[in-house]
């Protein structure tokens, strides 16, 4: 370049011109350089004057190195996310989806895909990968359990996958009045039915939900609910809750204890779970109580040995207390008949059943609250209702008014562990307890 550091002034005008094309050349060679180059090229260069150097625009066609065309074969792939509506059908979802290809249609027909989809319900949200050309990728859904089911395309062929979804957990607290019915409070409090009857699960010892709730009672609850990206996919347990019933609370917090095994204690570490519960019905009504009565098929007056509680054939019906099955058949008037047996002289009865639970036989052991039978009008019955009957060294005894034994309380070596999970959570009842607070997630 030192040829060039000559004064230029002194140069004709064609000269100047092929100097500036020269230089402007060295400038492109050199910017196409590394960085390092580049710093070493001006680095190196002498410095001159140029403040009376004529300056000029010199405009030159440069060809610039072609481009590479990059083929991409492959379809551009959309996520969407679709919620199911009430009358809604797998084909009515996919079509929202953009899913318009003929092989999902067909996989659509196979089993594997009718137990895949079987439980699309109104509320739930159904995600898709779908290609700009309408085939599918993958479908997801999850289902009430936290499973997420998946259908993908492998090798040309639909197949249908589960695995357990990662949902994320969340705690609502919500408050609720009675002013017909608990399921109607908790409607209007937006409480999740499965809540609510956790909720009579929990109180039911202490609490006849038959009979003894009356309009201004209130409760208050914390729960948690399991979401996925930001969707409420199922509902978890009871935390705390606390019912207000005729003026007196009854509180419940849940304690995982040292074997892991959870249980509902009240704030001071008594246990909510008695020897026997109230009811073996979570919902019903006293149809006939222990009385003396006229027998509707006998046509005579007869004592009534036990508690009628009308409700529809199906309902579930469970185990009152910890028992071995000491009797599952036909009997008589009875119709299908279980006898439990109980620790100590007590034993329970359960008649005119529609099914028992499945596999449910003489010498099985039954936990408190296990499904052990249905509804039903068996033997002497005139309509659906389960006839229930509480026993003291065999004989029927009316189980309204029945000393009902009690269970023991936290053991001492597990008080401190207590004391610290239910700290926070009666903490929280005392938040929503006197307030109007419906909900705060």
């Amino acid at each position: 370049m030192a040829k060039f550091k000559r004064n230029t002034s002194l140069l004709t005008h064609s000269e100047r011109v092929h100097a500036r094309k020269i230089r402007l050349r060295w400038l492109i060679a050199l910017s196409s350089l590394p960085l390092f180059g580049m710093v070493t090229a001006f680095g190196i260069a002498p410095q001159t004057d140029t403040s009376n150097v004529a300056i000029q625009t010199v405009v030159e066609n440069i060809t610039l190195p072609s481009t590479i065309a990059l083929s991409n074969t492959s379809a551009n792939t959309y996520w969407r996310d679709e919620r199911v509506e009430r009358g809604d059908t797998a084909t009515s979802v996919l079509q929202r989806l953009n899913v318009s290809n003929e092989q999902i249609a067909a996989f659509l027909k196979t089993p594997d895909a009718t137990r895949a989809l079987i439980q699309i319900t109104p509320g739930k949200r159904i995600q898709a990968a779908v290609t700009d050309d309408g085939k599918l990728v993958w479908l997801r859904r999850v289902d009430s359990d936290g499973n997420m089911l998946e259908i993908s395309q492998r090798a040309g062929k639909f197949i249908t996958s589960t695995t357990a979804a990662k949902l994320q957990t969340q705690t609502v607290m919500k408050s609720g009045v009675i002013r017909n019915s608990l399921y109607g409070a908790t409607d209007a409090a937006g409480i999740p039915d499965a809540i609510a009857t956790q909720m009579a699960e929990l109180f039911s010892t202490d609490i006849d939900f038959h009979q003894d709730i009356r309009k201004g009672d209130h409760f208050n609850v914390v729960y948690e609910v399991k979401s996925l990206n930001g969707q409420t996919v199922m509902t978890g347990r009871v935390l705390a809750a606390e019912f207000i019933n005729a003026g007196h609370a009854y509180r419940a917090v849940y304690f995982d204890g040292i074997n892991g095994k959870g249980e509902y204690y009240t704030p001071d570490g008594k246990p909510l779970k008695k020897a026997f519960l109230r009811s073996p019905l979570a919902f019903s009504r006293i149809s006939s109580g222990f009385e003396m009565r006229f027998h509707p098929i006998l046509k005579q007056w007869r004592q009534h040995k036990g508690i009628d509680y009308a409700a529809p054939t199906g309902t579930p019906v469970r185990a009152i207390a910890d028992a071995t099955v000491d009797f599952a058949g036909k009997e008589n008037g009875y119709g299908n008949f279980i006898v439990l047996k109980h620790s100590g002289n007590y034993s329970t009865a359960y008649g005119h059943l529609s099914a028992f639970a499945k596999g449910l036989h003489k010498g099985e052991k039954v936990s408190q609250g296990d499904l052990i039978g249905y509804v039903g009008s068996t033997g002497w019955a005139t309509g659906p209702h389960l006839h229930y009957e509480f026993r003291i060294a065999g004989v029927a005894t009316n189980p309204l008014t029945a000393n009902i034994p009690v269970a023991f309380p936290i053991a001492a070596q597990q008080l401190p562990k207590f004391r610290a999970q239910a700290q926070p959570l009666v903490a929280q009842l005392n938040l929503l307890d006197g307030t109007n607070l419906t909900a705060m997630e």
